[in-house]
This record gives structure tokens, C-alpha cells and sequence, in this order.
């Protein structure tokens, strides 16, 4: 089995290739596409790092919060039918920390200099 280089280390030589190589060379439109491409490869490394873990905690926050177990998608479909139906309010313990914490996770991966995520 070949497991190198991982995709993680694909994501990065393509971004790489894109900000030290392929951008110098560009100009207007075509380089501003290339900046979004360099960022989105910035993302998905961010998640192939971050998220498997950051899910991990989502399911074990859902599950303690609703009292139940099951898929992630399947959780966070069940709390937005609680929310909709008003069972769910912000001040039902934990459900605050733990939009909080998602929500934080979320831009971590997404946006990590975002200012808001400094404390």
C-alpha cells in the first residue's frame, strides 16, 4: 500500500505551487482566482487536520446534549428539530457553550485569522 505522500501534502505542494510559483506570475483576474484556489487548498488542509477531531467532540457534545446517540448529521438534525419546535433555548444547559464551541471550530478551519476567534 503507498501511503505518501498523504492529502494533506498534496493540498499544500498544489497550494504551495499556486502562492510561490504560479501567482508571481499573474495578473488581474486570473490572479485573483488563483489567490481564492490557494485559499480554498488553505481550507480543506485546515480540515483534513482539524476536522476529523473537531467532529469527534460535535457528536460527543450532541449526544451528552440530547440524550441520545447516533450519526452527526443525524444529531444536529435532531437539535434543529428541537429548536424549531422551542424545546431547545439558549439558556438549556450546554446548548450555548456548545454553539459556541462548534461555532468556533467552525471558523477555525475556515477562517483562522479571524479576529473574533481571539479571546
Amino acid at each position: 500500500m503507498i501511503d505518501q505522500p498523504s492529502m494533506r501534502e498534496l493540498v499544500e505542494a498544489v497550494r504551495d505551487f499556486l502562492e510561490q510559483k504560479a501567482m508571481p506570475e499573474l495578473k488581474g483576474h486570473t490572479a485573483f482566482h488563483a489567490r481564492v484556489a490557494a485559499n480554498a487548498l488553505s481550507i480543506v488542509a485546515r480540515e483534513l487536520e482539524l476536522g476529523p477531531q473537531s467532529a469527534s467532540d460535535e457528536k460527543n457534545r450532541l449526544s451528552a446534549l440530547l440524550g441520545r446517540d447516533g450519526p452527526l448529521e443525524d444529531l444536529n438534525r435532531e437539535l434543529c428539530k428541537r429548536i424549531r419546535e422551542g424545546s431547545f433555548e439558549l439558556d438549556t444547559p450546554g446548548f450555548a457553550e456548545h454553539l459556541t464551541i462548534t461555532t468556533r471550530e467552525k471558523v477555525a478551519i475556515d477562517q483562522p485569522n479571524y479576529s473574533g476567534l481571539k479571546e
